[in-house]
């Protein structure tokens, strides 16, 4: 139960937050439209799809990828300014520890980890399909795939190629699927093109011509006993079949990872892994910094009391000047490493996780020489 103390520190912390959060989400969307304000008019885009579209999409998105730095800046502010009026000289005197004064920060903290948590597997995907929808309606110019001479592995043992996608409609044109067993071809079908038909999720193939290689029961003793093969022909005007190939599969890369849920995202992690798809470190980085990335406003948010509760010459600028030092340091950190993990040089889960790893320890240092 919370104590005076807690809803005390709370009342200060939580509202700092979220006023500072809102003016600098306002800042960035008068910034964005100013840059975007000739879009919108040389297109003629409805203001209904722009505010609820697009901005009511950027502000989770952009309110969530600030939270930790914001909540880092706000405990910088409320602590230091109580630091400065003696307050924390008064709670310390009373006999109330310092572990007892992180209470309500760690309160506040982990509420807002766990908002982030929950909004980034499971809100934000949905906020991102509807804000990529509209870029690629109105901004992008109805983005399609450009890629030319495609070729996918969808199977342990089956390989697709198409010359050319068309987004738009879901075809893809001059098309084969072509089985390949220890080194040998056992099946091969090409095509003029394939269309995604949404009702049965398969692709129906147009002037499609199949050739399968059946072995035979028995072996030819004049080539080395090898296993005789036969082959059957067929032309179909139209043909169906399911692959572990979707549109989904060439949309824009934040189309593929940005707008699924959590589970989702495994479920398409597995299937790539299926394919032995080249991406998968990029997947994983991107699931694993989702469940990482809250953790930050946790880990700044005790450096922030630990570093703000003394009463210290320069006041509350200079503290403020030294945690937006110290947050700036933790983001290229992130960046740093996440680079380093999506090009494969380290493992996904271990490079997301190492600057949050790194600052749980300059957390542990300036708790030990916190004023107690």
């Amino acid at each position: 139960m919370l104590k005076k103390l807690d809803k005390y520190i709370l009342k200060k912390f939580l509202p700092a937050f979220f006023l500072s959060i809102t003016l600098i989400l306002l800042i960035f969307i008068v910034f964005d439209i100013k840059d975007k304000l000739s879009s919108f008019t040389s297109n003629h885009i409805p203001i209904k799809e722009i505010i609820f579209d697009y901005y009511l999409m950027f502000i989770p998105y952009y309110g969530n990828f600030f939270s930790p730095l914001f909540a880092f800046i706000s405990v910088i502010f409320v602590t230091s300014k109580m630091a400065q009026q003696t307050e924390f000289i008064a709670i310390l005197s009373s006999g109330t520890s310092f572990n007892r004064i992180l209470r309500p920060y760690i309160i506040g903290a982990a509420l807002l980890s766990l908002g982030s948590l929950i909004f980034n597997h499971f809100f934000l995907p949905k906020a991102f399909k509807i804000k990529i929808g509209f870029e690629d309606k109105w901004i992008n110019e109805n983005y399609n795939n450009s890629d030319q001479n495609i070729h996918i592995k969808i199977g342990s043992n089956r390989l697709l190629y198409i010359e050319s996608y068309e987004n738009r409609i879901n075809t893809g044109f001059r098309v084969s699927v072509e089985d390949v067993v220890n080194n040998k071809q056992t099946y091969f079908l090409s095509a003029e093109k394939m269309v995604w038909d949404t009702a049965s999720s398969e692709w129906i193939f147009i002037n499609a011509h199949e050739r399968i290689l059946i072995v035979q029961n028995r072996l030819d003793t004049i080539k080395n006993q090898k296993p005789i093969y036969k082959q059957v022909k067929k032309f179909y005007p139209e043909k169906k079949m399911k692959l572990a190939f979707h549109p989904i599969d060439m949309w824009r890369d934040e189309s593929k990872i940005e707008t699924k849920s959590y589970f989702e995202m495994k479920e398409y992690i597995a299937r790539e892994k299926a394919k032995g798809s080249s991406r998968i470190a990029a997947y994983e980085v991107e699931l694993y910094k989702r469940t990482s990335f809250p953790f930050a406003t946790f880990i700044l948010t005790i450096i922030g009391v630990c570093i703000s509760s003394r009463k210290v010459r320069g006041g509350v600028g200079l503290q403020i000047a030294f945690g937006l030092v110290l947050s700036c340091i933790y983001v290229m950190l992130q960046y740093v490493f996440i680079t380093i993990a999506t090009t494969g040089f380290a493992s996904p889960l271990l490079g997301v996780w190492i600057p949050n790893i790194a600052f749980s320890f300059v957390a542990l240092y300036f708790y030990k020489t916190a004023q107690k």
